[in-house]
């Protein structure tokens, strides 16, 4: 099946708008920084990057509106002519045509410019080729403003029309204007389409849809059409026109009963006549609507004659009567309609001459008899004989079949088939029993005892003799003599309050990310009450004072020798700077002369020629860090005209 996807096509921007996005989009795509004195090489490429970039945009945006926009000869009749009677075909097939011709001229631009820059000696002339590459692709843009407005308003309107399948089981609804086809829709279908009490309230084709023999249809709502010339009738009409020479459906023609209606029934049977080479093929039923104002027994001898002679013109036309208002018969003209179509399409299918196609391709095995010895099926005699029984409770009509049951249960739909009576168990008596449930994955029947009750039983009689038991002992026990009384037992619980703060204080304490401190006495420790203490123990204080002095001498030297390595990295220092500033100040200096070979040199003219190649690798390497051309860089972040006001009247060419 064809799907159209008309609501999928993008928007068509303006002449104006589609500039801006692509050269908007080369700024920002393709490199910025240039300069003169760069090579020639390199800045033609530059440019020629930033054409080749705004060709190629322009190709590609104006590709994707062409390839959205359906091409007439590759849909459906139906939309083909449904798009001719909207928009007009000339003017839809021109406008596209436009667009790719702009397309190919953009691209010949493009070359052309690609082309003149190759001979271009300045940064002056590639730009001023560059501007003019822009200039005429956006002027030839410019010429397209009516043509891509054109296809904007074609692109909005074809994303409200409905969504029609060609090939759907189809009703469709014709006759002249106000005699009852947004009504008959509304009530068969969820459409909701507008009802008014004048003429040509249905400007368009509505599409509802709704379910029959579980298939889905499609329901069309379409303009009423008046009886004139072909070439008479407006754009609202001639979309009632096009579905009906398109679409394979079944034709509901409404005829308006009203005596009241301004148009006479014979006025709507020769419209209906008029209408007859694009239904030719078709199913049709002929609706009399309208019946509650005037019955059909009230209509008079000819125009009972009139309806009923359009039955005999062809076979495919059927005539019923509905009312609207009071919904009398109107399911039965929904279900008459879609019987017809659905035997239509089945009469279609059978008339084809597939099978005469493929019948060479198919072989068909006829097998011959190689004696005449019967070879009858063999059936078992359980079998047989069950089959023997069958026949005879059938023959007694003493059998109740499933059909049955449904019929006597209330029809298709109330009827649930049991399903218990085929379960083949061990039993058959356990058929109706209750299913065993599931909990947490297993199946509550394995776990059920059957004696539980009588074990429940004896469980709580056991709980009450051990109950009565702790009470009896407790009653028989002495008093203890370190029991506390009321006050001592509040004395006690306010201790352990105060035990359980300060060990909660503790934990706080300790949880804080802080280093512990040492305690006070550690800290006002002498070096005195350190020998005192050492001499209590039997230390000799003699080899410790010396090993003191030792220590400290050996420090003082450290010190020394540190504070002479400063001094003598700040005088280094400062005769460094001293130096710098010379050389500074003298605006000529001569390079130092190689006086002897260097390290793995053969003489000293290759260590000369190896410094300078070195100069010139370091130098290609300072290149490469600095920045380039494709560097993105903001130098001015909030450039006046931006920021200052609005501009004047002048030209705005920035670009």
């Amino acid at each position: 099946m064809v799907k159209y996807t008309f609501k999928d096509i993008k928007v068509v921007p303006s002449s104006s708008d589609f500039i801006d996005i692509v050269l908007s989009k080369t700024q920002r795509k393709t490199p910025t920084q240039i300069h003169a004195r760069m090579q020639i090489a390199r800045i033609r490429s530059f440019y020629m990057r930033k054409v080749k970039f705004c060709q190629s945009t322009f190709n590609e945006k104006i590709t994707i509106i062409i390839e959205q926009f359906p091409k007439l000869d590759n849909i459906h009749p139906f939309y083909a002519d449904l798009i001719n009677v909207l928009y007009d075909k000339d003017h839809y097939k021109l406008a596209l045509g436009q667009l790719n011709t702009c397309r190919a001229l953009i691209d010949k631009i493009g070359k052309d410019y690609v082309k003149l820059m190759k001979y271009a000696d300045s940064l002056y002339a590639c730009k001023q080729l560059k501007r003019a590459a822009f200039g005429r692709m956006a002027t030839l843009m410019r010429k397209q403003k009516a043509a891509l407005g054109y296809l904007e308003q074609v692109r909005q309107h074809l994303s409200r029309l409905p969504t029609i399948d060609p090939e759907e089981r189809t009703l469709l609804l014709t006759g002249f204007p106000n005699v009852g086809k947004s009504s008959f829709i509304n009530k068969i279908t969820r459409a909701d389409v507008e009802v008014q009490n004048y003429a040509f309230t249905t400007k368009s084709l509505y599409v509802g849809h709704m379910d029959y023999q579980y298939l889905r249809w499609q329901v069309i709502d379409s303009p009423g059409v008046l009886d004139r010339p072909l070439e008479e009738r407006n754009t609202i009409e001639m979309q009632a026109i096009t579905a009906l020479a398109h679409l394979n459906c079944c034709i509901i023609f409404i005829l308006d009963l009203d005596p009241l209606c301004k148009y006479s029934i014979f006025q709507q049977i020769t419209l209906f006549r008029s209408l007859k080479a694009l239904w030719v093929t078709k199913p049709v039923l002929f609706v009399c609507n309208k019946t509650d104002l005037r019955p059909t027994t009230e209509l008079t001898p000819e125009e009972t004659e009139a309806i009923q002679s359009l039955q005999s013109e062809s076979n495919l036309i059927q005539i019923m009567e509905m009312s609207n208002l009071t919904e009398t018969n109107t399911m039965d003209v929904r279900n008459k309609a879609c019987d017809i179509l659905l035997a239509h399409r089945l009469h279609i299918k059978a008339q084809t001459n597939k099978l005469k196609k493929v019948a060479h391709r198919i072989f068909v095995a006829k097998p011959q008899k190689r004696d005449s010895k019967a070879r009858p099926a063999f059936i078992p005699a359980s079998v047989q004989a069950k089959r023997e029984a069958n026949a005879m409770e059938t023959d007694d009509q003493s059998i109740t079949t499933t059909k049955d049951l449904e019929e006597v249960a209330g029809g298709h739909g109330l009827y649930n088939i049991d399903l218990r009576k085929y379960w083949d168990l061990k039993n058959d008596d356990w058929q109706y029993d209750a299913v065993p449930e599931i909990y947490n994955g297993k199946n509550v029947s394995d776990f059920v005892d059957s004696d539980i009750w009588e074990k429940l039983k004896a469980l709580e009689e056991e709980e009450k003799e051990i109950e009565v038991t702790m009470e009896e002992l407790a009653a028989n026990q002495p008093e203890d003599p370190m029991a506390l009384d009321s006050d001592d037992e509040l004395i006690y619980d306010e201790i352990q309050y105060q035990k359980k703060k300060r060990v909660a204080q503790r934990s706080t304490r300790i949880a804080r990310n802080h280093a512990p401190r040492p305690r006070k006495n550690v800290q006002e420790r002498t070096f005195s009450a350190m020998q005192d203490h050492l001499e209590d123990l039997g230390y000799d204080l003699d080899v410790l004072e010396n090993r003191k002095n030792l220590v400290a001498e050996r420090a003082r030297e450290t010190r020394e020798m540190r504070g002479r390595a400063k001094e003598a990295v700040r005088t280094a220092i400062s005769q460094a700077r001293e130096a710098s500033v010379i050389r500074e100040q003298s605006r000529d200096r001569s390079k130092s002369a190689v006086r002897k070979p260097g390290k793995g040199m053969s003489s000293i003219g290759a260590t000369v020629q190896s410094r300078k190649m070195l100069h010139h690798s370091l130098k290609k390497l300072g290149t490469l860090g600095k920045r380039g051309s494709a560097d993105r860089q903001i130098i001015c972040k909030m450039p006046k005209h931006l920021f200052t006001g609005k501009r004047g009247i002048g030209k705005t060419d920035r670009r």
